[in-house]
């Protein structure tokens, strides 16, 4: 396996940077990994180097203003979640270009499967695979999560972001910093029943264009994508041939997977095993 840091383009006057894990010997198939949000790419690296012994050439990356692609001085970072639907289309064209006859599957993890609504260059996936990706807004959380989340949107980003320039997430404990643009237009979302297509123009949107086989799993016990956050993006994908999945660990004998454990080793043998298997079926 060979694994190489590749700049791919610049978007605000800001670097993209993508990981190629390429096999010795290639499945003709490839897979793009869409972070969560303010998640470093390399989080992603077991995965993506499983899937590469498999034979899949996998891409990992940082969107603008996180890890690899992260400026000197992040208030200067004027990014916005629709330029982060941009990176994740780039790299899926980049991943198109490298590799012409590949299938490619995009993997998101959280807000990743958010930005497929905006990407582009969607067609170029022949399957997604959502990973806990949902709708933020508030009130389709429950009990004490609902009122956390309300919180978030409505007092700790605004103060928090006005004071640093940017979302100081990091001192909070939570992920990376954020450009300031992100983190209010998200916000600007999770306070509407609709989220992003509250305030999405129809040009921007890219969802008559997700027709492919779209897999979207969700899981107990996440407090940050519980199931009816992620049955609302589900049920955007009208032209999507979705294959919704809400995965008891205790059926599968697994540990409790929750909103980050899905990229973690422990479930190659499972979980992992099943999505290729999806992967295989349905390319």
């Amino acid at each position: 396996m060979k694994q190489k840091v590749i700049e791919i383009e610049r978007q605000n006057k800001h670097s993209i940077f993508t990981t190629q894990f390429t096999p010795k010997t290639s499945n003709s198939k490839s897979i793009v990994i869409s972070s969560a949000t303010g998640v470093l790419q390399t989080y992603y690296s077991q995965f993506a180097t499983h899937f590469c012994s498999l034979g899949f050439t996998v891409y990992t990356f940082d969107y603008s203003g996180i890890g690899l692609s992260h400026a000197k001085d992040i208030k200067n970072n004027t990014s916005n979640l629709y330029d982060w639907a941009k990176n994740q289309a780039s790299i899926l064209q980049f991943a198109k270009t490298e590799n012409p006859t590949h299938k490619i599957t995009l993997v998101t993890h959280s807000i990743g499967g958010q930005l497929i609504a905006f990407n582009k260059n969607i067609k170029f996936a022949d399957t997604i695979i959502t990973v806990a990706s949902q709708s933020g807004y508030w009130n389709l959380f429950s009990g004490f999560e609902k009122i956390k989340m309300l919180l978030f949107w409505n007092f700790i980003i605004p103060i928090a972001t006005v004071i640093y320039g940017y979302f100081p997430a990091r001192k909070l404990k939570l992920f990376e910093n954020l450009p300031k643009n992100v983190a209010y237009q998200w916000r600007s979302w999770g306070n509407r029943k609709n989220y992003f297509l509250s305030k999405a123009k129809k040009e921007d949107l890219a969802l008559e264009s997700i027709t492919c086989p779209t897999l979207v799993l969700s899981f107990p016990n996440d407090n940050f994508a519980p199931k009816p956050t992620v049955d609302w993006l589900a049920n955007i994908f009208i032209n999507a041939k979705v294959d919704r999945q809400h995965i008891e660990p205790k059926v599968l004998n697994i540990p409790d997977v929750g909103h980050f454990g899905f990229f973690r080793e422990r479930y190659e043998k499972s979980l992992w095993e099943m999505i290729e298997q999806w992967i295989e079926d349905k390319t």
